[in-house]
């Protein structure tokens, strides 16, 4: 009696340890027959509600995306591009200020393969992903495809699924994996309200800043004289001038429609987080900043301008088309800069953004054709052409070469050059700004200006607006936050100095770190390693505060950034405890003498990650971020009703700070 009492305490026990390892994904696989040589390997999961599971192609910066790895593909098998996924959601993330790609419910990735090695009979698989709701879980699921003898044993396929950070099992359970060969994946795909809008509105400013350059301003008033004296009636005119809009609305949205059938959504996307391509994206926009600053003209040939004017003068419709066409090509040396960039700018932010912008951008250039032709007698009201048109075409050059740093620091940061810091980035922004304020001013003059005699009142404002920004940019050279333009600059922590020039940033009281500590969010003294935290810990005899991590975790920003932030909250942090992040999603290898098998989950730890996560698994009994634990120093919780935390608002959080530590203090 009192054995089969314990095993069901045991059993108990265990369920309840292993309810708190959360699985959102639940995977299964199959394996099809393509070709003599070709395989399909797909990996359907159903997610749990409210959960994102994101793809491979949400961009650098943010959560952490979904890696494929194969383990015996060398010499074995080749893959066939790169692998398909079902539908995602595209969402705008406030706290890494990207627009994050994820699955919902369902997903499925395929992977085609070509295999070389007729003796190969299995296929190893490794998925790493991240699944977030209000905490984040860093997954690790490896399969084993057993390559079929012929066509009909493709559907039902033997996989081992083993997991680093979900279950407390044996690797060496084994399920049948029978799955359909149609799967219905009906996630949706929605774009991103905020991402969308920004570019939106963002390219429908840009259309009217083309308007007010030397290549279309001018064209206003003779493209809409033309339509309202060649044609027979005034509402003929107007019908015209209408069609004439809507034409070059379309020409530009088939542009934007082009780059993304080319590239891709998802492929532009990912291409646009490439270090490579960020390096090419500042070279363009440098090159077009110099082109608005007056050093050369980019132009088409005339040749095809030429051409397109031959066939607007057949009259009708298709003529209308082809005169807005024209437009767009001779005005291509004011307008080609502007587009470029905006089609740069939304590849970042992939889905069909480029289309939304050429769709604001044409917009807004087509208005007037259609509004003026409509009331002619608007006409007189517009300013004449003059260099104030080349002023705006210089002040564009100066915002595009701001613009391109930003590219160059992308580059910068996912390399870990430490070329362009903070420090660097804000001084480069301050001389163009600073620059561009004199322009306004008059002390400096570009090729193509007109002699000045005076200023105008509305270029007088501008230059104060545009000084007053650059003096708000100075401070930031000593550690200011700068948040109008948080999300140009490098990180705080990406600079000479940390805590800013002269410490004057500094929140903490320690001036100099302590061995084997960093500056952390907010300045807090933080230690990465558990046995040098640990060591400092038992040298100033104060607890401990457990912080597991992740540098792609959303709600472990948002902690740090709503909650550590507050002033009580940071006070305690700062004075009371010693802090110690893990982060479980650090990839760098540990030596080799030091890999071992998981007691817990059995899985191989290779990484300081996969030791952070195995350590908060086998001591914690969870594997999700945020997680703070208070510890005395010898590893026991202080909290015994509630001995870890996660995502919770500033009052629980300080309540359970001071209860842990006053239970430590007696």
């Amino acid at each position: 009696m009192r054995k089969l009492l314990f095993i069901l305490f045991a059993f108990l026990a265990f369920a309840k340890v292993n309810a708190q390892i959360l699985d959102p994904a639940k995977w299964t696989t199959k394996i099809e027959k393509k070709s003599e040589n070709n395989y399909i390997l797909t990996f359907n999961a159903v997610i749990e509600n409210d959960w994102h599971l994101y793809s491979q192609f949400t961009p650098d910066g943010g959560p952490l995306p979904l890696e494929i790895i194969f383990k015996n593909q060398k010499g074995n098998f080749t893959l066939v591009g790169k692998a398909k996924e079902s539908k995602t959601r595209t969402a705008f993330n406030d706290v890494f200020e990207v627009n994050e790609t994820f699955f919902e419910k369902k997903a499925q990735i395929q992977q085609e393969i070509t295999v070389t090695n007729p003796k190969i009979t299995k296929i190893e698989a490794e998925l790493n992903y991240q699944v977030c709701k209000e905490v984040c879980i860093n997954q690790e699921k490896k399969f084993t495809f057993v390559i079929p003898l012929n066509s009909k044993t493709t559907i039902a396929v033997t996989a081992t699924d083993t997991t680093k950070t979900d279950t407390i099992v044996s690797t060496k359970d084994v399920k049948e994996a029978v799955i359909p060969v149609k799967s219905e994946v009906t996630v949706t795909k929605p774009a991103s309200q905020r991402g969308l809008w920004s570019i939106f509105f963002i390219a429908f400013l840009s259309g009217f800043a083309a308007l007010l350059t030397p290549c279309v301003f001018p064209m206003i008033p003779m493209t809409v004289s033309f339509f309202t004296k060649q044609s027979k009636s005034k509402a003929k005119g107007i019908r015209n001038a209408i069609i004439y809009g809507i034409s070059i609305i379309f020409i530009y949205v088939v542009l934007g429609f082009l780059v993304t059938w080319i590239f891709g959504a998802d492929a532009l996307n990912a291409l646009s987080t490439n270090v490579w391509f960020n390096i090419i994206f500042f070279i363009l926009l440098i090159v077009f900043a110099a082109s608005f600053l007056g050093a050369f003209e980019i132009m088409l040939p005339n040749s095809w301008a030429n051409k397109v004017d031959s066939q607007a003068d057949k009259g009708g419709i298709i003529g209308i088309l082809f005169m807005a066409l024209a437009l767009a090509i001779v005005s291509f040396s004011c307008t080609g800069p502007i587009v470029g960039t905006l089609l740069v700018e939304a590849a970042s932010k992939g889905g069909i953004a480029p289309i939304i912008g050429m769709l604001g951008f044409s917009l807004a250039l087509a208005l007037p054709f259609m509004l003026f032709a409509m009331f002619p007698g608007w006409l007189h009201s517009l300013p004449r052409s003059g260099g104030w048109l080349n002023t705006v075409k210089v002040v564009l050059g100066f915002l595009e070469l701001a613009l391109a740093f930003k590219f160059l620091s992308n580059a910068d940061l996912v390399l870990q050059l430490h070329l362009l810091e903070r420090e660097v980035f804000l001084a480069i922004w301050i001389a163009i700004f600073g620059a561009l304020a004199l322009y306004l001013f008059g002390k400096i003059t570009m090729p193509h200006d007109s002699p000045i005699t005076h200023i105008s009142v509305g270029r007088l404002l501008m230059g104060l607006l545009v000084l007053t920004f650059t003096v708000y940019l100075i401070p930031g050279l000593w550690g200011a936050p700068l948040k109008l333009i948080n999300a140009f600059p490098p990180p705080m922590e990406y600079s000479e100095s940390p805590f800013g020039v002269g410490g004057s940033g500094l929140k903490t009281s320690a001036a100099i770190l302590p061995d084997g500590a960093k500056s952390g969010p907010h300045g807090l003294v933080v230690f990465d390693d558990y046995e040098k935290g640990l060591g400092y810990a038992k040298t100033v005899h104060k607890p401990i505060m457990l912080d597991f991590t992740g540098y792609a975790c959303v709600n472990c920003r948002k902690m740090e950034n709503n909650v550590w932030s507050d002033e009580r909250v940071f006070s305690i942090l700062n004075n009371e405890v010693v802090l110690i992040s893990l982060y479980v999603d650090d990839k760098r290898e540990l030596p080799k003498n030091e890999h071992y098998i998981s007691k817990t989950t059995g899985a191989e730890i290779e990484t300081t990650g996969d030791k952070w996560t195995d350590f908060m698994i086998s001591k914690y009994k969870t594997n999700t971020q945020p997680l703070y634990v208070l510890t005395n120093l010898e590893g026991e919780s202080l909290n015994v009703d509630k001995p870890t935390i996660s995502y919770v608002g500033v009052e629980e959080y300080e309540s359970w700070l001071k209860t842990g530590i006053s239970k430590f203090k007696k």
